[in-house]
């Protein structure tokens, strides 16, 4: 089982949580070079940059990797919002045509499978995998009751409404997390 990423989504449709542990399936046609190219990103969406000033123009290697950082972050949160809109659209086609009674779980496509779960305080929590990766459902749910409520909820310093991912980047909430999933993988 391959783990691609993980995101958190509030009832805002804001992401306030995602966390990137495998690159995606390559592209193909793309060398190499290009698909180890990208600058990591961090698990609340921002760029992580190895120069010390992004604003330092006396390196040009640093000012190149300071635009590639924020080219990084703005697609760490393109991917947030395509995946958000995406699953939005394909729960309210399936409760068009099934009924109130059916609910979205996941699709496959040819390089991934989407994992889908909502809790009853309208979090959302997507999961990408490989392709031949069974139903998470119960994986998100564990996570959701094991991690979220135990270390994000629980958390006396962490706000109600978790604005640009305020309060879950909790280390133990991470921790836990990252735990969890290698330990499945």
């Amino acid at each position: 089982m391959v783990i691609y990423s993980f995101y958190i989504f509030d009832r805002h449709t804001e992401c306030i949580y995602s966390k990137t542990w495998l690159p995606p399936p390559s592209v193909p046609g793309a060398t190499p070079q290009q698909q180890y190219d990208a600058p990591m990103i961090s698990t609340t969406g921002a760029a992580v940059n190895s120069a010390s000033d992004p604003h330092q123009h006396s390196n040009p290697n640093a000012l190149r990797s300071g635009r590639s950082a924020v080219s990084a972050a703005n697609k760490a949160s393109d991917d947030a919002k395509l995946i958000f809109g995406t699953v939005f659209s394909l729960r309210n086609m399936v409760r068009k045509l099934g009924g109130e009674d059916d609910a979205f779980i996941s699709y496959r496509t040819a390089q991934y499978k989407l994992h889908y779960y909502e809790t009853a305080s309208n979090l959302r929590f997507v999961m990408l995998t490989d392709t031949g990766t069974l139903s998470m459902r119960n994986v998100m749910h564990q996570i959701y009751i094991n991690l979220w409520c135990e270390y994000v909820v629980k958390n006396p310093l962490s706000p109600v409404e978790h604005k640009g991912g305020a309060g879950v980047r909790n280390e133990l909430f991470e921790l836990g997390l990252n735990q969890f999933i290698t330990g499945l993988m």
